[in-house]
């Protein structure tokens, strides 16, 4: 298993940083094990960097520890025998102190030091006006979104308009799964990623397991594992309601992605839920989804709430509803509620997503003779829907597709079914050209892929 798979643009972009002849302020931030500090270890290897992680322990104990590496970091015994009570004093020692190489200095955790004394933003933007005059480079990383945001890049923070590159760490995207997971088919991969969606850590925590129901009993379904109660993990530091965070995603699990059906299962008004929602979707843990084809997607009738961390669809679905069988150690039962639903009620919903990202890659090899501006789904009031629509720019091409994680192959009754789908889709209808894509993990009859030779706008994809 490789270590460290993808993050090629991330990397880039520090190393661009690095080489200016400047000081440089990046800002790194993104949701708990997604891999900064991996992000961060992969580049400052072989530079001059020191790097501090900061504890939710008081401001001065933090302040000690700092002081504690800056001074191995210059090789400095005098510092490290000093009392010094002041952030500024020891960046100044850093910034004067003449080394061979440009300095890179990482504060991970960084949240934690605004928490300690909410000035620290204020303290660190005097600091840094002091070292844009240097040719230092500062990385401040941090897991706890809404305070990262809050403490460095909102209009309000005083550090705002100083950073000079930010980067947001998303989930590693599925085409990079072959890297992590050498061994295993494309259908394995697709399992593997339903659960862990893209998180480092949890891959990692998948990897010598022999497939995937192995692999949710030993890692998610054991009370001893992180996994169990990953979700309070992530979102108790994040929010204060907890309780009210979790009865809003698990409603949407359940299946109700309308914002009147939310509510209506929650018993509550459709306003009292704007905090949460809103809140949800900055965490990266909820979208908004409309129609493909909507003109105004701000302002249209159709949104959908949909979860969008692989992990937690997976645990609200299967975990959280059972917990009470998973403490009275009955966890077969659920293990049997797992195999008999995991495929139809989550990777196959998956698979689309899958199937959606995998567009992208297709018109970048110039699969089709036009570029797709937009890719999405579509549905209409009448619960008719259609898994992929890609439309253009100019309003004379439009792509369907179908995505089926089946046991079997996808015959023609199935393009025949989408067909009679895309007559409904009210787009462009007189001056349009239809294109027409069927992805199946399965394969194909005989009698389509005879279709296909003789259809030039349609496409066949396996795998």
């Amino acid at each position: 298993m490789k270590k460290f798979v993808d993050r090629e643009k991330e990397l880039a972009t520090l190393e661009s940083e690095y080489a200016k002849d400047r000081a440089s302020f990046v800002v790194l931030y993104g949701r708990r094990r997604v891999g900064k500090t991996a992000l961060c270890s992969e580049f400052i290897r072989g530079k001059h960097a020191l790097y501090f992680l900061a504890t939710e322990e008081s401001e001065a104990q933090n302040r000690n520890q700092f002081k504690e590496l800056a001074a191995e970091y210059l090789a400095n015994p005098l510092l490290k025998s000093a009392s010094v009570d002041n952030w500024g004093i020891l960046f100044d020692t850093i910034s004067q102190t003449p080394l061979l190489q440009k300095k890179v200095i990482v504060l991970d955790e960084f949240q934690y030091l605004g928490k300690a004394n909410p000035a620290f933003p204020s303290i660190f933007q005097k600091i840094w006006e002091k070292l844009k005059d240097t040719n230092i480079m500062v990385i401040l990383c941090g897991s706890l979104i809404t305070m990262m945001e809050d403490q460095t890049l909102n209009y309000g923070s005083p550090l705002y308009g100083r950073r000079t590159a930010q980067i947001k760490l998303k989930q590693i995207p599925f085409q990079y799964y072959q890297d992590f997971y050498p061994g295993k088919s494309r259908k394995e991969l697709i399992e593997y990623y339903s659960i862990t969606g893209g998180v480092p850590k949890y891959i990692e925590l998948f990897y010598d397991d022999t497939d995937i129901y192995q692999a949710i009993q030993n890692n998610v379904l054991n009370r001893s594992s992180f996994l169990y109660d990953e979700p309070t993990f992530l979102l108790q530091k994040e929010v204060t309601e907890i309780g009210s965070y979790f009865s809003v995603i698990r409603t949407i699990a359940q299946g109700n992605h309308k914002l009147s059906k939310i509510a209506g299962a929650l018993e509550v008004k459709q306003t009292s839920l704007s905090k949460y929602l809103r809140t949800l979707i900055n965490l990266d843990i909820l979208e908004r989804e409309v129609p493909v084809t909507e003109k105004d997607p701000e302002k249209s009738k159709k949104g959908l709430y949909k979860i969008k961390d692989n992990f937690l669809l997976f645990w609200f679905r299967f975990v959280y509803p059972n917990i009470g069988f998973l403490e009275s150690d009955q966890e077969q039962i659920v293990m049997d509620k797992i195999r008999k639903n995991l495929v139809d009620n989550h990777i196959a919903f998956v698979y689309e997503d899958i199937c959606r990202q995998r567009m992208w890659q297709l018109a970048g090899e110039g699969t089709w003779d036009f570029t797709f501006a937009r890719v999405g789904r579509w549905w209409d009031n009448k619960g008719e829907e259609i898994d992929v629509v890609a439309t253009d720019d100019d309003g004379k091409n439009i792509i369907f597709g179908e995505c089926k994680f089946w046991k079997n192959p996808v015959g023609i009754n199935i393009l025949n079914a989408l067909e009679k789908k895309a007559a409904l889709v009210d787009w462009n209808r007189t001056g349009r050209k239809e294109w027409y894509v069927l992805f199946s993990i399965s394969g194909f009859t005989d009698e389509l892929k005879q279709l296909v030779d003789k259809r030039k706008n349609l496409l066949l994809i396996e795998g």
